[in-house]
């Protein structure tokens, strides 16, 4: 016993080891890009460095803060209505034959809106957690818990992205991207001159304006590159997130389709581009690009393609106001 709390706790020890490295880059390209580049290396461009420095400050806010609350939120768990009864829970472990702890199971599971099966059509149950899962909901081993519509365990937030927390995701891919894209875009001149000109040997061949001998330069290399590598790779995911926020699915079901009553369908959850947006980031658009989860309740929405009702659960913030305001970021 144990050595197995032993394993837990290095695996949770080292289950931040990612965390712990985003943190420290983060850190170090606000010291390369703040101290090194705009304060001790151009002292003399004031409104150059302030325009710079304010547009810096606002995205590197929105992501760290979007980034604490992906990591710091915790998963939603199944209410305690999925729960199995005393009684129903000692029938169902006293049972041995499947088809008899299903019979425990679609009893207990008379009154809960549930509308989604196994692959053969079962009670979608968890031994681990012993709960009656909810519509989208799955087990992460790495948590160690039932999460309500469950995307995908991230290693880089060491947390579950689901329910409680998917629109933080979004917004810290969101502002991570303009983040890097603004550091690059603004280191990039720099870069240039460096590579250019400023390795000319002969000093009267270097233009006065160009970053001088100093270890500004390392800090101005690895910044452009490590900005420029973290954006492509960012903005891939970004994509990808989006476009399954417009049909309303998560990572799990983009892969392995949900089974309804009447089968397996891909797009079942889907309720048009409009209110699967709304699905993520809520009715109010003014909460949009924050990561504030401003609309906790559940509701129940009606499935186009089934006719029947499914359980859908509302969060806030939204996909295409995010595009327009990395744009006017960028632009800017």
């Amino acid at each position: 016993m144990a050595p197995t709390h032993v394993l837990r706790c290095c695996q949770r020890g080292l289950s931040w080891i990612p965390v712990i490295f985003i943190a420290l880059v983060v850190c170090w390209s606000y010291y390369a890009y703040v101290v090194e580049l705009c304060i001790c290396e151009y002292p003399s461009r004031i409104g150059e460095q302030i325009v710079y420095l304010i547009f810096f400050h606002a995205s590197f806010v929105m992501f760290v803060w979007s980034y604490w609350k992906t990591i710091f939120t915790k998963p939603a768990n199944p209410s305690k209505e999925f729960c199995l009864a005393k009684v129903e829970k000692e029938r169902y472990e006293k049972e041995e034959r499947p088809e008899a702890q299903q019979e425990v199971l679609w009893r207990a599971a008379a009154g809960l809106p549930l509308y989604t099966r196994t692959g053969s059509g079962a009670i979608r149950y968890c031994d681990r957690c012993q709960v009656i899962k909810p519509d989208r909901c799955h087990h992460c081993s790495a948590c160690d818990m039932c999460v309500l519509k469950m995307d995908h365990h991230c290693p880089w937030v060491n947390n579950c992205v689901g329910f409680s927390n998917y629109k933080y995701f979004i917004l810290f891919l969101a502002y991570s991207l303009v983040y890097c894209l603004f550091i690059a875009a603004t280191v990039l001149q720099y870069f240039i001159k460096f590579w250019t000109l400023c390795r000319r040997k002969s000093a009267e061949n270097c233009p006065k304006n160009n970053l001088p001998e100093t270890h500004a330069k390392f800090h101005v290399l690895f910044l452009f590159f490590v900005a420029a590598m973290f954006c492509i790779s960012i903005l891939s995911l970004f994509s990808y997130h989006l476009w399954l926020v417009g049909r309303n699915r998560s990572t799990i079901e983009a892969f392995r389709a949900p089974v309804f009553r009447t089968g397996s369908d891909k797009n079942g959850f889907s309720l048009g581009f409009r209110k699967n947006v709304a699905q993520v980031f809520g009715d109010q658009k003014k909460y949009w690009p924050l990561p504030l989860f401003t609309r906790p309740t559940s509701r129940i929405g009606l499935l186009p393609h089934h006719g029947s009702l499914a359980l859908l659960r509302d969060v806030p913030g939204a996909a295409i106001l995010l595009f327009s305001s990395i744009v006017s970021i960028v632009a800017s």
